[in-house]
């Protein structure tokens, strides 16, 4: 499982010029869920995603995790990130787990988010999205649960 997480002071999604989620001040995730991807990855994950420490404390210091700060969480899949474009042009996509895997692994990272106290909203698997963000920071980190792909 891939997740790149970007703290944000807002963000949300729109389908077909209509705003389907938002949130102020917190995080959003794009989530790839590759083949072979487990319940064991998403508890990896969503440990680290709800206490990762990339908020700044009083001293200007990252030191605070998204509860900590009251912040919200926007999660949206996002196939691309398991993309192999080490031949030719046009990348391929093998790795990444079928749809109706991914889409399950995706709500239950969410719900397993939400286990933690946050607040999760979501765009719509499969669904064509504009994500509209304004990146605080900016921060962005990559996490990865399968700990021999360095990428």
């Amino acid at each position: 499982m891939r997740v790149l997480i970007q703290r944000v002071k807002r963000a949300s999604v729109l389908i077909d010029g209509k705003r389907v989620s938002e949130i102020g001040e917190g995080l959003l995730l794009f989530v790839g869920i590759g083949k072979g991807d487990s319940a064991e990855d998403i508890r990896y994950i969503s440990r680290k995603v709800a206490h990762l420490r990339i908020f700044e404390d009083e001293q200007g210091k990252m030191n605070k995790n998204v509860w900590q700060t009251g912040g919200q969480i926007l999660s949206v899949s996002q196939f691309t990130l398991y993309a192999d474009t080490k031949k030719g042009n046009r990348p391929g996509f093998d790795r990444s787990a079928d749809p109706d895997t991914a889409k399950n692994y995706c709500e239950k990272l969410n719900e397993s988010l939400r286990e933690y106290g946050l607040d999760v909203k979501e765009g719509i698997f499969g669904a064509h999205m504009n994500i509209a963000l304004v990146n605080d920071g900016p921060v962005t980190i990559w996490l990865d649960s399968d700990p021999k792909d360095t990428r």
